[in-house]
């Protein structure tokens, strides 16, 4: 038995925020939006794909952010990220990596991560 990698990672999200997460997610991160399977589709949300990562996120009753559990996101160019995200928070607690942290339109954490 071998895990193998990742294949995405689930967010939860409010009903109605598919616009706001189209634009950050797609907008200032860069990923390109896909498709769900028709069979999911009904339910709301959206999904997200960039090299190497894919991000599920899916409509929740009673939803609420995820504050402390986040994905971590591999980048090319931190500044860059920086300057389109103007209340990122920088540290230097992750050894060998610069990262900053934002919230995305819904409140959930998202971090930001490039080696040094």
């Amino acid at each position: 038995m071998t895990i193998k990698g990742l294949h995405h990672v689930q967010l939860a999200a409010p009903e109605g925020s598919e616009p706001a997460l189209r634009e950050f997610y797609a907008g200032v991160l860069g990923l390109r939006e896909v498709p769900k399977p028709a069979g999911l589709a009904g339910r709301g949300g959206v999904w997200f794909r960039g090299e190497g990562v894919e991000i599920h996120l899916g409509i929740e009753e009673g939803f609420r952010p995820a504050r402390k559990a986040h994905p971590a996101l591999l980048v090319d160019d931190l500044n860059a990220y920086a300057d389109k995200l103007p209340d990122a928070r920088e540290d230097a607690l992750f050894p060998g990596y610069r990262r900053i942290y934002v919230s995305d339109p819904v409140g959930n954490r998202i971090e930001l991560l490039q080696p040094v």
